[in-house]
């Protein structure tokens, strides 16, 4: 499985945002530079960010995106399903049909049982984590994520 881009890029620009001073937001410029990306790249991410809802802009000779609700109601997993969609979605399988006009296997077929549960996983474990929680140190979030990771298996046995 992989990790998009835009989702990567697009979830460490509302990081940056969610750090930010909420009185004066980020510019595009600016969160280009903490970044390291283009700025066409960093528009592109925030127009994405803000018509799903989870930044807004600030007018004004200081004005800049900030987070359009607290950091504690933004779900990880809502975010990337904005910025890049599902690890599997139930119309994949239609694109994987081989040289059929339908998949060999559309009737009876153990892999697609496998993405299922997959991204049933990552769902649920998503659903748990908000932006406020990955906001800490490393260090602070890697030990808020291992108990969340608990809990989340604790619940599923």
């Amino acid at each position: 499985m992989k990790i998009s881009a835009q989702d990567e890029y697009g979830l460490r620009i509302l990081l940056r945002i969610g750090r930010a001073d909420a009185d004066i937001g980020l510019s595009i410029p600016q969160l280009s530079e903490l970044e390291g990306l283009s700025v066409a790249y960093v528009g592109k991410l925030t127009r994405v960010l803000r018509l799903g809802g989870y930044i807004e802009s600030t007018r004004g000779q200081k004005g800049g995106y900030v987070l359009s609700k607290p950091a504690e109601e933004i779900k990880i997993n809502n975010v990337l399903n904005t910025l890049g969609g599902r690890l599997f979605d139930e119309k994949f399988c239609g694109g994987f049909s081989g040289q059929n006009n339908f998949c060999t296997n559309s009737v009876d077929c153990s892999v697609r049982s496998l993405w299922k549960i997959v991204q049933y996983a990552v769902d649920h474990l998503l659903e748990t984590i908000t932006l406020s929680d990955l906001i800490g140190t490393e260090g602070e979030t890697k030990a808020g994520l291992r108990e969340k990771l608990e809990a989340h298996l604790e619940s599923m046995l």
